[in-house]
């Protein structure tokens, strides 16, 4: 018997509680994992609330990352007592996730724990750190180095805006930090932003093209933030996309494209080949104090995790949020 957070389809939307539930009624797969902590993701927010439509098929546990050790497992990849982490996979969508006390999943879908992590550490960093250093490793990839230019990330209070600007600085790049919660500027000047811009100058309709601010960017906003950034953007910059915050829409123009050569470069975390996951992970261990990850951190247990959710969505998380199961 375990427990775990259940979405259950009823007529008039859905029912959201945690329950005891037997290990026959976990999902297929070669591994079984004894889950330690999990973390509570934008996505998962949706799920839990039903205010997005994450989930694809009922009754769901929702959570897309995990952290955890090997119980059972069938495949040569893993045995019992390994330590292993997952992020996305459509995990927490498609197939049962990590907000519970135990997870069946495919091996493919596990990596192992980085060493320079303990579980709640992972779940700490997340797929938020995850996408934030994927969506580093394209600007490098770009080239756009810490000379060319300074970096803007948006939804700079969040957990990836987080983490960008953490590892951005850490890098040597001078961080613009837009947010919509002056309030917060210490702590965005304490992860490592030189510069902090109301996201009001970005949030609302703006020009084909602006005056040339940044090199390179993170938003994980979309919309109008989205169109923004870009028309600000430096010749030859580069802006990786990984969040809709704002909006799913791009009510932007080709003139940053075709007048500036700017790149728009898609970050998607979900689905990123085994490879490469593995090297995101082996970057976040190089470039992560371990001490860091307790100032945007917060731990909530799991039957603190649906309220949890729905404050997510209004805004009033700073930083990450870990589940732990002990």
């Amino acid at each position: 018997m375990f427990k775990a957070i259940l979405i259950e389809k009823q007529d008039k939307g859905q029912q959201v509680a945690i329950q005891t539930l037997d290990d026959s009624q976990l999902p297929e797969g070669d591994v079984t994992v004894r889950v330690e902590c999990s973390t509570l993701n934008y996505k998962d927010a949706l799920a839990i609330t039903g205010k997005g439509p994450v989930v694809r098929q009922f009754p769901m546990v929702p959570g897309i990352d995990l952290a955890g050790t090997v119980e059972e497992s069938s495949s040569a990849e893993f045995k019992a007592g390994d330590s292993v982490l997952l992020n996305g996979w459509g995990v927490g969508e498609a197939h049962w996730g990590g907000l519970a006390e135990k997870a069946r999943l495919k091996s493919d879908w596990l990596i192992p724990l980085p060493a320079a992590f303990s579980a709640r550490q992972a779940m700490a960093i997340g797929t938020a750190g995850y996408t934030a250093m994927l969506a580093v490793m394209a600007l490098e990839r770009q080239g756009v180095v810490p000379d060319r230019g300074d970096v803007l990330v948006t939804g700079a209070n969040g957990g990836v805006g987080s983490y960008a600007i953490a590892l951005l600085s850490r890098l040597g790049y001078r961080v613009i930090a837009a947010t919509g919660r002056p309030q917060e500027a210490a702590y965005l000047r304490e992860l490592g932003a030189q510069e902090i811009l109301d996201r009001s100058e970005l949030s609302e309709p703006g020009r084909p093209l602006g005056k040339e601010r940044w090199a390179g960017a993170i938003d994980s906003v979309g919309s109008h933030t989205l169109a923004n950034v870009l028309a600000s953007t430096q010749y030859g910059g580069t802006v990786a996309a990984c969040g809709l915050a704002q909006g799913m829409d791009l009510p932007a123009t080709v003139a940053p494209f075709i007048l500036r050569g700017v790149t728009l470069a898609g970050i998607d975390s979900v689905m990123k080949p085994r490879v490469e996951r593995i090297e995101a992970w082996r970057r976040l261990g190089e470039l992560l104090d371990p001490a860091q990850l307790d100032a945007i951190t917060q731990t909530v247990g799991l039957d603190e995790a649906i309220d949890k959710a729905g404050e997510l969505l209004k805004g009033q998380v700073r930083g990450r949020v870990v589940v732990s199961m002990q």
